[in-house]
């Protein structure tokens, strides 16, 4: 797993510049989605787009503790107002964070939620789960906001 994190880091650091000017061209204009996708996993939550969504173990207390090459790496999902859910994800558990840079992150059951860039924005890819990376672990959340391990 050392030798994906340092290959996730290379990449990160290599693309950093198209990566910070990706970053602020997709910041949001509207509520984000969080929906719900059949996997090897089970059921889990996914962005819009069917993105799988993951969880920062180093999170605590609802802030997230992922900022600078590590947001690269592991893109915070924003959002502009309150999100919305769909297919199995549930309302009550959505919720937001501010981030340190003054964007909203979404959270569901208190966990601000992520994607992996090296899922590559395919739907059902899981590649990030249980990886160790940035100082914590990462994983894939079920619909009760629990973290899915293997």
């Amino acid at each position: 797993m050392s030798r994906l994190t340092a290959f996730v880091l290379t990449a990160v650091l290599a693309l950093g510049a198209t990566a910070g000017l990706a970053a602020a061209a997709s910041s949001p204009s509207s509520p984000a989605k969080v929906g719900v996708r059949t996997t090897k996993l089970g059921k889990i939550l996914v962005n819009a787009k069917g993105v799988t969504l993951y969880l920062f173990m180093k999170d605590k207390n609802g802030k997230s503790a992922c900022t600078g090459a590590c947001a690269q790496a592991w893109p915070p999902l924003l959002t502009k107002g309150h999100p919305k859910a769909s297919g199995g994800a549930a309302s009550a558990k959505l919720g937001t964070t501010k981030r340190s840079d003054g964007t909203t992150q979404v959270t569901y059951n208190g966990h601000p939620l992520y994607t992996f860039i090296m899922d590559h924005n395919k739907p059902g890819a899981t590649a990030g789960e249980g990886l160790n990376a940035f100082g914590a672990e990462w994983y894939v959340l079920g619909t009760k906001g629990n973290k899915i391990e293997k």
